[in-house]
């Protein structure tokens, strides 16, 4: 009874963001308020239960997410993503260009949001495939393979760091095994798949972009532009500084006091947090820019992301009423002693999710209220339940996922056309890394 009341409440979710085109934020609340009840939840518990979730779930990660929207933006707005990518597009040539831009989407997507890391890179992708006269689809793709699975496996996104907090497990274990699964998918999405793709229908990389959206990107001088060095550093910074911390305190003995300010500045709130300090020197101070200048571009990046904050805080309160409401441990109970795997059942419920809802944030968190109680019942290691869910959350984002409109409309693609590219690479993407997450269970 309790999976019917909760896939109930995602049709209902669905028939509110698809056809009704309600706020995602109001229809997360009003859906978590119709399963609350559904499930039996006290109306005199109720607001708690969702303040809660919501409290819950933002925690921490609002300064996560704050810190590390103003670390790309610096970035971008000083030319230092500009930098990046022309640079390793002359170092590798025209017959390695999506090699050369799978590594630079990979060094800013480490640091930017999906949607933010397209908007930002798309116009430098533009630059480059008009350099190299090649299909901008062609050199876009790559692209998108890397920001997906950045965002789907590599903490500080979004659903990779709630996602460790959910499953209690290690920021820095999630972080490095997240990248052996993302980097050899990527280099098959982002590569094989992509040049099968163009083979099968070379037509659909015949369009030339949009040239309108096009007209309003930043220019670039480049003697003024911060050196490839500093911006990599820049970029990197954070995730630097948390495996630094992680593999120093585990593998070196030293003074207690000496061991907490090093597990300090490792922690991700603290890593973000000198990192961003770093950057309004390094993209900021450094190239001259004016204080009035960096203060702009910060109150831009946060712009950026208030929404999603309050969609991220009204997944949680989703999530905790089916935590309250005892969904997780019902399916727990069901699948006690059943031969499916926990991170298979993690990944085909995220999935389910994703194509339901569209947001892969919202996907995980949700499904993280169903699968956190596998962790303690079956053993599993956190580390793969993390990235087996972030897996699932890039499954088939199709017309209720916004990076799907943003890819159709910068690409100048029509429906058919974005579904054929932009669904299908998410999908094979998340397949990939579904299969190597259960080989990599074999051994941990």
């Amino acid at each position: 009874m309790p999976l019917v009341i909760v896939a109930l409440g995602i049709i209902v979710l669905l028939l509110l963001i698809m056809k009704l085109n309600m706020n995602t934020f109001i229809s997360l609340l009003l859906v978590s308020t119709l399963v609350a009840i559904g499930l039996g939840i006290p109306l005199t518990k109720l607001t708690e239960v969702i303040e809660k979730g919501i409290g819950t779930q933002l925690g921490d990660l609002v300064l996560i997410f704050g810190l590390g929207a103003i670390l790309g933006k610096l970035v971008s707005d000083a030319g230092g993503a500009h930098r990046i990518a022309v640079s390793l597009a002359k170092k590798f040539g025209k017959k390695r260009i999506q090699l050369a831009v799978i590594i630079a989407s990979f060094i800013l997507g480490i640091a930017l949001f999906f949607e933010v890391g397209l908007v930002l890179l798309i116009p430098i992708i533009f630059e480059i495939g008009l350099a190299f006269d090649l299909p901008l689809l062609y050199v876009g793709m790559p692209m998108v393979a890397t920001l997906m699975a950045t965002h789907g496996f590599l903490p500080p996104h979004p659903a990779p760091t709630a996602l460790v907090q959910s499953y209690h497990a290690n920021t820095a274990y999630v972080l490095l095994t997240g990248l052996f699964v993302a980097i050899p998918a990527v280099l098959f999405g982002g590569i094989v798949l992509n040049k099968l793709l163009f083979r099968i229908m070379p037509t659909v990389y015949a369009h030339s972009g949009s040239e309108e959206l096009l007209e309003t990107k930043r220019e670039f001088d480049g003697q003024t532009l911060p050196s490839l060095r500093l911006s990599i550093f820049t970029c990197i910074l954070p995730v630097f500084l948390m495996i630094f911390a992680e593999l120093t305190t585990d593998l070196i003995s030293m003074p207690a006091l000496i061991k907490k300010i090093i597990v300090l500045i490792g922690s991700p709130p603290a890593a973000m947090m000198i990192s961003v300090l770093f950057a309004l020197y390094a993209m900021g101070i450094r190239q001259k820019r004016s204080m009035d200048d960096l203060e702009k571009t910060i109150t831009k990046s946060i712009r950026q992301i208030s929404m999603l904050l309050l969609i991220i805080g009204a997944g949680g309160a989703l999530k905790q009423v089916m935590i309250e409401g005892g969904v997780g441990d019902y399916v727990a109970h069901l699948f006690k002693g059943s031969p499916l795997s926990p991170l298979l059942l993690a990944w085909l419920v995220t999935v389910l999710l994703r194509v339901c809802i569209g947001s892969s944030t919202v996907a995980a968190l949700t499904a993280a209220g169903v699968a956190t109680p596998l962790v303690g019942s079956t053993g599993v290691s956190p580390t793969l339940i993390v990235l087996a869910t972030g897996a699932g959350s890039i499954f088939c984002g199709h017309v209720n996922d916004p990076g799907f409109w943003l890819f159709k409309e910068y690409f100048n693609l029509n429906l058919k056309d974005t579904l054929k590219t932009y669904t299908v690479m998410g999908s094979v993407l998340s397949v990939i890394g579904i299969l190597l997450i259960s080989f990599f269970s074999l051994f941990m």
